[in-house]
């Protein structure tokens, strides 16, 4: 048996803990996972009601396909890659007042004839954004680490070049805005508003601050040979898998174990822990600490050890995603024949007259007959609409707020499946707060920080952060891309902790 390396603490039992977590206690770190939550998974964990599964957040999954993140790293674990099927339409998207989806296909020619025939004039457009895909998947396959903070992640950025590659830093500063305006679309309203509700899944902003570079890649994902899938059971299956590889390899994973504080201290990292149960406060050392948490509960952690720079960077950033959720299960005669399972409904074009509200719009996941998520005859709808963190945190009603948000979101859905006192079995609502309480994160932020041009590639937070042997991952680092990107940032450190 090889010889146990350095002791690794994580903070968090998210999917990028967790997989950061079961790769280094592979290659035989000593490492210790705590959470605060009673399940792991953070956002990509879930909850039972009444028979039925529901997701907390995160519905889909990407890179499971043959090559992908999760089949790489599934495969270095030596575990089962979970059973899923593709989602084809990835996503069904309702304009407003328009009865017909614009059905976002897997089949690449499928999805050229839909655009077309939906977008009339705009094919020039989406034949630039898939050029700018090929490129910038055939560098992201390459393993590059961006942005790089020392000589070796330059080596390996360096290593992931080609000829191909140079052809996308034109566009480096670009975003889908001005490509729109290049190609004569700016006064396109449908498309606009097509890109804006996809891109705000994923971006976390809209089209026109999205950095070009990250929207060729996120609105491409869908399509083969990659794809969006649906897993069978619920997304805990990620990481449940991954507890049992951790498990295995002797790593230890403790739930309702908070870490509140993270001070480096004569060459040592150590943090100190709360016991959620018993209220036992204790410090514990390692030789590195991996944080699974969002840059603005990083700064928090490391307190007064952080750069003022890195504190004032982070300070300054725009106000990141929070989602209201809605989780109802329903009868099986609620869902319309043929749903697909992902839609986005918006109901109203925005105003451009200041200070107009703007109109609300839901993401909804739905489960498959089957699919583990409810019981027979019975379904799954999950329904999200991105809101402002300064709406739950003001002065009106917290349950007030809740109760209007809840019965908003059911109305809205009601033009689209058959909801009514025979079909609704169980309503149940997450908000912001709602998050913060079960996963820790600041204000309930969702998705990462948005991928604008100053905050995206070589202008992201890094994994290596300023102070030695403390990395961050997770949707901060690799923001918008769910499970897939948090995951490839976990792989990030776990080779730039092997190269030291």
């Amino acid at each position: 048996m090889s010889k146990v390396k350095q002791k690794i603490i994580v903070v968090g039992a998210g999917i990028g803990g967790l997989t950061a977590a079961a790769l280094l206690a592979k290659r035989r770190y000593d490492v210790i996972v705590y959470d605060l939550a009673i399940a792991a998974g953070g956002c990509a964990s879930t909850f039972k009601r009444r028979g039925f599964t529901f997701d907390v957040g995160a519905t889909q999954v990407a890179g499971l396909e043959e090559g992908g993140i999760h089949d790489r790293i599934f495969k270095e674990l030596e575990i089962d890659i979970p059973e899923a099927t593709y989602c084809d339409p990835a996503c069904a998207v309702f304009l407003p007042n328009e009865k017909e989806p614009i059905n976002i296909w897997r089949d690449r020619t499928q999805w050229k004839l839909e655009r077309q025939r939906q977008f009339p004039n705009s094919e020039p457009f989406w034949q630039f954004l898939e050029d700018l895909f090929w490129r910038s998947w055939r560098f992201q396959s390459r393993d590059p680490i961006l942005p790089p903070r020392n000589f070796w992640d330059a080596w390996q950025l360096l290593k992931a070049l080609r000829i191909d590659t140079l052809a996308t830093f034109p566009y480096a500063f670009s975003t889908v805005g001005d490509a729109l305006r290049g190609f004569g679309l700016s006064g396109d309203q449908r498309l606009h508003t097509f890109l804006d509700l996809q891109l705000k899944l994923y971006s976390q902003v809209n089209a026109e601050e999205t950095a070009l570079l990250y929207a060729a890649t996120a609105l491409a994902v869908s399509q083969a040979p990659l794809g969006l899938f649906h897993l069978q059971g619920s997304m805990q299956v990620l990481s449940d898998r991954l507890m049992v590889s951790i498990e295995r390899d002797r790593g230890k994973v403790l739930m309702q174990h908070q870490v509140t504080v993270i001070q480096k201290q004569a060459g040592k990292v150590r943090v100190k822990v709360e016991n959620l149960r018993s209220q036992e406060t204790w410090w514990d050392e390692a030789d590195q600490v991996v944080a699974n948490v969002t840059v603005n509960n990083f700064v928090q952690l490391l307190g007064e050890q952080i750069p003022k720079s890195y504190a004032k960077r982070v300070m300054n950033l725009q106000p990141a995603s929070v989602a209201f959720v809605v989780y109802l299960g329903v009868d099986r005669a609620a869902i319309p024949d043929h749903c697909p399972p992902h839609l986005q409904f918006l109901e109203s074009y925005p105003k451009l007259e200041l200070n107009h509200p703007k109109p609300h719009s839901l993401f909804v996941s739905v489960s498959k007959e089957g699919d583990g998520r409810a019981p027979e005859g019975k379904a799954t709808i999950i329904a999200s609409e991105f809101t402002e963190a300064a709406v739950w945190y003001g002065d009106e009603d917290y349950q007030v707020l809740k109760q209007r948000f809840t019965q908003r979101a059911i109305a809205q859905l009601s033009g689209y499946f058959h909801l009514n006192d025979q079909t609704l079995i169980h309503v149940d609502a997450a908000t912001p707060q709602t998050f913060v309480r079960y996963t820790g994160r600041d204000r309930g932020i969702v998705g990462g920080v948005g991928m604008r041009v100053s905050t995206f590639g070589p202008w992201g937070f890094a994994n290596r952060t300023p102070i030695k042997n403390i990395w961050l991952v997770g949707d901060s680092t690799h923001p918008g891309e769910g499970t897939a990107g948090v995951s490839y940032s976990a792989l990030t450190v776990v080779r730039q902790i092997e190269n030291q």
